[in-house]
C-alpha cells in the first residue's frame, strides 16, 4: 500500500485540499475486547474520506512505537463508515489493559494509492473485564476436567505463625478479608477487587483428610465446612487457569447471602447451585449436610466476610512448605488450550 501526502507532489496530479484530521475523538461501549470509536471532523472534503487509518498500540508500548512519518499508517485500515465503528477481531485485544488510539482519514485514489490527514490527539483508555459471558466460557472448560467428587468435612487456610498472632493481637481474633492478588486469568472481574479470605478444601485420595504441606506456611486453621458453607450462602465462579503446569485451578467465592460480598460476585459472577455443580457441594443426608469437591482441579475458596478463630482450631501442620505451588500473583499461561477462551487474555 502506497501513501501520498494530502498535497501530492506529483506532476501528473492536481494539487488536493488537505483532508480532514479527526478530533474530538470518544471511546464508548468498551468490552474486554472490543470497543466503539467515534470522532468529529470539519465539513469540508468531508465527501472524499474512503477509508479510515486506526493506530492502537498498548500505553506502555507507545513510547517504543512513535508515529515514525505521518503517511504510514499502522495497525487497521477501514472502510469509512458511519461512525460510532466498532472495533473487534482486528487485534488480539487483552481485557484490563491500557491502550492509546489515534486515527487519521484517507481518500484512496484509482490507482490504488491513499491520500491521508495528519494523524489526530492521541487517546488512552482501558479495556474491560471478562462479563459473566465470558466467564461462563471459563467455567463449561473447568466443568469438562473437574473429574469425580471426593468428600470432605473442613475448610483449611494455611499461614506463618506471625499471621495467626496478629489476628489475635490486632483484629480482635477475626481473620479479615483482604483484596485478591492479580493471580489468575488477567481478565477475571475479581483481581484486585473482591475482598475475601483464601480457603482450601482438597484432601489427599488414600486418607481423605487435607494434605500435610502447603506453600502457605506451617500453620493451619481448619473450620467445619457447614460454618462457612451452608445453605445461607451463595456460591459463585471466580476463575479457572494453569501456571505453565500439568493441573489447573479453579477460584470458587462463598458469600453470605446479602452480604457486600454477595452483591459484588451477583453482578460479575455466574452463580452455582451449591447442591449440584461440578466442584463444590453441600447436600443434606439424613438431616446432616454432607460435602463434596472435585477431584481434578486445586480448589481455591473465597469467603468474603471475617472468620473468627473461635470457630475452628489452629495447629502446625507437620509436611514441608512446598513454595512452588503458591499461586500468590502467578500468571496464567496464554497458550494453554485448556483454560483459556477466545477472547484477550
Amino acid at each position: 500500500m502506497r501513501i501520498k501526502s494530502n498535497k501530492s507532489q506529483d506532476s501528473g496530479i492536481a494539487e488536493m485540499e488537505e483532508l480532514p484530521v479527526p478530533h474530538n475523538i470518544k471511546i464508548s461501549n468498551i468490552t474486554c475486547d472490543s470497543f466503539k470509536i467515534s470522532w468529529e471532523m470539519d465539513s469540508k472534503s468531508k465527501d472524499r474520506i474512503t477509508h479510515y487509518f486506526i493506530d492502537l498500540n498498548k500505553k506502555e508500548n507507545k513510547n517504543s512505537n512513535k508515529f515514525k512519518h505521518k503517511d504510514v499508517p499502522t495497525k487497521l485500515v477501514a472502510k469509512a463508515v458511519p461512525l460510532p465503528m466498532t472495533v473487534r477481531g482486528h487485534w488480539f485485544l487483552s481485557p484490563r489493559t491500557e491502550y492509546t488510539v489515534a486515527v487519521q482519514t484517507a481518500s484512496k485514489q484509482v490507482d490504488g494509492d491513499y491520500v491521508v490527514s495528519e494523524w489526530s490527539e492521541i487517546i488512552e483508555f482501558c479495556t474491560a473485564d471478562y462479563s459473566k459471558v465470558h466467564l461462563t466460557q471459563l467455567l463449561e472448560k473447568a466443568e469438562v476436567i473437574a473429574g469425580r467428587m471426593l468428600k470432605f468435612s473442613v475448610f483449611y487456610r494455611n499461614q506463618h505463625k506471625d499471621y495467626f498472632d496478629y489476628i489475635r493481637e490486632h483484629h480482635g481474633n477475626a481473620m479479615q478479608p483482604s483484596i485478591k492478588d492479580n493471580s489468575g486469568s488477567h481478565g477475571s472481574p475479581i483481581s484486585g477487587k473482591l475482598e475475601g479470605i483464601f480457603f482450601s478444601c482438597s484432601t489427599e485420595f488414600n486418607t481423605g483428610k487435607p494434605p500435610q504441606d502447603s506453600p502457605y506456611g506451617r500453620y493451619r486453621f481448619e473450620i467445619a465446612a457447614e460454618k462457612l458453607f451452608n445453605p445461607n450462602t451463595n456460591l459463585y465462579f471466580g476463575d479457572f487457569y494453569c501456571m505453565y503446569t500439568a493441573y489447573h485451578y479453579v477460584i470458587l467465592v462463598i458469600a453470605p447471602m446479602g452480604s457486600p460480598g454477595d452483591e459484588f460476585c451477583k453482578q460479575r459472577l455466574p452463580q452455582l447451585n451449591s447442591k449440584d455443580n461440578k466442584f463444590l457441594t453441600c447436600t443434606e443426608e439424613d438431616g446432616v449436610l454432607v460435602y463434596h469437591h472435585a477431584q481434578d482441579v486445586i480448589l481455591e475458596v473465597i469467603y468474603t466476610d471475617p472468620v473468627d478463630l473461635s470457630l475452628g482450631t489452629v495447629a502446625e501442620i507437620t509436611g514441608h512448605q512446598l513454595m512452588s505451588l503458591s499461586t500468590a500473583n502467578a500468571k496464567k499461561d496464554p497458550s494453554c488450550k485448556t483454560c483459556n477462551i477466545s477472547v484477550g487474555r
